[in-house]
This record gives C-alpha cells, sequence and structure tokens, in this order.
C-alpha cells in the first residue's frame, strides 16, 4: 500500500515538472507578493489592485430641494399653514406645484415672494393679514390657475394677474373696486368669488367683465350692490347676488344672459320683478328670490320653459293667480317644477289654484309650510 502510494506521488511530481508553467495556487499567491513589494507590477494591474484593496470614495449624495422651516415638503407640496409667519417664506423648491400659506400673519405680498415658481399651479393665502400685493408678485407664476386671497385686507382686485388663472376668490376682503383692467387677460377664468366685500355698483368700472370669455360662475353676495351689474359675460351659468341692497329687477338686468341656469337674488329687498327681465335669461333652472318683499310672484316665470325649481319663502305673497307658474291655455311647460318654496308667506294651501298642481312633479312639489307670526 505505501508502494503505490508512492508510485503515485511521484507519478503527478513528473507530470507537474512535465507541463512547467503551470503552478500551484499558493505558489501564485506568494508569488504575486513578492513582484507587489518589488514595484514590477505594469501600471494598470497595480492601479487595479489599488481600487480593490482602498475603501471606495463616498459617494456625493443627491442633493434635495430645500424646505422653508416649519413647513412641510412633499410631492411638489409645500404646506406652511398657521405658522405665525409674517412674511412669504423663502427657499421654497422651484418645482412646487402646491403652496399653503393660510392662516398666518402676512401683510404684504413683495415682487420677488414667488421668484422661480414657475410650476405652482395653487396658491392658498386665505385667512392672512394681506393689504398689498406689489404689481409684478404674481408675474412669475404662469402656470397659476387657483389663487385663494380670502380673508385678508385687500382694497382693490390684485393687477397683473396670471393669465392661466382658472379660479380666483377674493370673498371677505375690503374690496371697494374691481377696475376695468384688473381682470383683462384672464380669457381661462372660470370662475370668479368676491362676495362679502363693501363693493358698490359703482366701484365696478365699465367693461371690468368683457375679458372673461370663459367664466361660468361669479359670485358677489354680501356686498353693497343695489342692482344687478351691467356687463355681466354672456355666457356664465351661475349668477349669485344674495344678500345685497337689490330692489328690483329691471327689464335689460339680464338681457343676453341665455346660458344662465342659476339666478341667487335671495336676501335682498326686492319689490318688484318687472315683465320681461327674466326672459333674458330663457334658460333658467333654478331662480332664487326667497327673503325679499316681493307681494306677487313674478309673471315671468310662466314663460320660462326649463325652470324646474323656484324659491320664494319668506316675502309678503298674500294670493296665487290661476297662472302664477304655468300657463292654462294649453301651453304645457316642458319640465314640470321639483319645487316652489312659499312657506313663510301669508297665504293658505286652500287658496293655492287646484292649476298650479298641473305643473308640478308631485304634489310635494309645492312648499307652503307655516304662516310667519
Amino acid at each position: 500500500m505505501v508502494r503505490i502510494f508512492l508510485q503515485m506521488l511521484f507519478l503527478i511530481g513528473g507530470a507537474l515538472t512535465a507541463r512547467g508553467p503551470h503552478r500551484g495556487f499558493l505558489d501564485l499567491m506568494v508569488e504575486d507578493e513578492a513582484l507587489e513589494g518589488s514595484g514590477f507590477l505594469p501600471p494598470i494591474v497595480e492601479h487595479h489592485r489599488h481600487r480593490i484593496l482602498q475603501p471606495p470614495p463616498e459617494r456625493a449624495m443627491p442633493r434635495q430641494p430645500l424646505c422653508p422651516f416649519g413647513c412641510q415638503c412633499g410631492r411638489r407640496v409645500v404646506q406652511c399653514s398657521d405658522l405665525g409667519l409674517s412674511e412669504v417664506p423663502a427657499d421654497i423648491p422651484k418645482d412646487t406645484t402646491l403652496l399653503d400659506l393660510q392662516g398666518n400673519k402676512i401683510t404684504e405680498i413683495k415682487d420677488d415672494a414667488f421668484k422661480g415658481l414657475h410650476h405652482l399651479q395653487i396658491l392658498i393665502l386665505v385667512n392672512n393679514k394681506i393689504v398689498r400685493i406689489h404689481a409684478r408678485a404674481l408675474v412669475p407664476l404662469v402656470s397659476l390657475q387657483r389663487l385663494h386671497l380670502s380673508r385678508n385686507n385687500l382694497l382693490e382686485v390684485p393687477t397683473s394677474l396670471p393669465s392661466s388663472l382658472v379660479e380666483l376668490r377674493l370673498h371677505e376682503n375690503k374690496i371697494r373696486k374691481v377696475p376695468a383692467t384688473a381682470l383683462s387677460g384672464l380669457a381661462h377664468l372660470y370662475a370668479l368669488e368676491m362676495g362679502d366685500n363693501p363693493l358698490e355698483n359703482k366701484g365696478i368700472e365699465n367693461g371690468a367683465f368683457q375679458d372673461l370669455d370663459r367664466l361660468a360662475y361669479i359670485r358677489i353676495s354680501e356686498a353693497h350692490l343695489e342692482s344687478i351689474p351691467k356687463g355681466l359675460p354672456s355666457h356664465i351659468s351661475e349668477l349669485h347676488l344674495d344678500g345685497n341692497k337689490i330692489t328690483t329687477v329691471n327689464d335689460g338686468d339680464l338681457k343676453g344672459l341665455a346660458h344662465l341656469s342659476k339666478l341667487g337674488l335671495g336676501h335682498n329687498a326686492i319689490t318688484a320683478v318687472a315683465n320681461g327681465s327674466l326672459e333674458g335669461a330663457r334658460n333658467l333652472q333654478e331662480v332664487h328670490l326667497n327673503d325679499n318683499k316681493l307681494t306677487t310672484v313674478p309673471r315671468d316665470l310662466r314663460n320660462l320653459k326649463y325652470t324646474r325649481a323656484v324659491f320664494l319663502h319668506n316675502n309678503d305673497i298674500s294670493a296665487l293667480d290661476a297662472e302664477a307658474f304655468c300657463r292654462t291655455n294649453g301651453r304645457v311647460k316642458k319640465t314640470l317644477y321639483t319645487a316652489i318654496s312659499l312657506y313663510g308667506n301669508p297665504i293658505h294651501y286652500w287658496d293655492v289654484p287646484p292649476s298650479i298642481y298641473r305643473c308640478t312633479a308631485g304634489n310635494g312639489a309645492l312648499q307652503l309650510g307655516n304662516l310667519r307670526k
């Protein structure tokens, strides 16, 4: 057995000697170490070994967008509400699309407040103390669609508004004037909210609404208007003038408003609606004349084919004509009333002519309620 083992070693040694250049793994490793110490490694190999033996350099971390102190940032949204800020913070990320600054103590918007925010789409400045917005403060906001400036101390509509605006909310300010050029160029504006301002008719200059080609919704409620403003865009679908000092709806006030579907004139002091005044808005579907001083139902209602709801509660109507809401001569309205609100008027249900029910969707559509005391 020992002889056989020695013969195998001899054969293996001979084979290795015959091959010449082939060496064992330990021999190669020792030889490499010797070469490295002698400086005979080729430059490229030496460089390769250096990269392996040395720890890799630290990679530069990508720079993170800044976030104003105290604010919360994420997904292109920056929320800085209710922080007691006295001015628009710096270091707002340039890719921000929504900036919320409501509930602070900002009094002034300077020219460079929004510099570089070309991607901003929604700006919320509600419930601050803003008195002044500098002339060029909003110019950088070329992508702005919604601007909320409600509950501030503005005296006028801001100038240089971005032409990209779709929605502008200015209610609960101290606005007394709407210059003819204030809203110029806002061809994409869809909704305008200006309620609860001390705004009078004379404060709305001629042509103030002429460039608002897409305006569909306008609200000037709780103001000091004594009549329906002139020059309203012909394509508006909702007009809300509740809570003003309007006493009469005159012929021509709604002329050309063929797309108007909802009219809000509640909580005024209206005593009369002139014949033909509502026919200018022939597509009216909902009419609010509640909480006024009307003594009769406006005659135009019987001629409006698409009206579905009429709110006349809390007036002084004491009698109903047989054709108060629809004609009895065979001309039936295409749309039946779903709501006729008459509660709070000095009228009893037994005084309601039966013919009125023929143009309602059901007996429950006519709401009489209880008399006021």
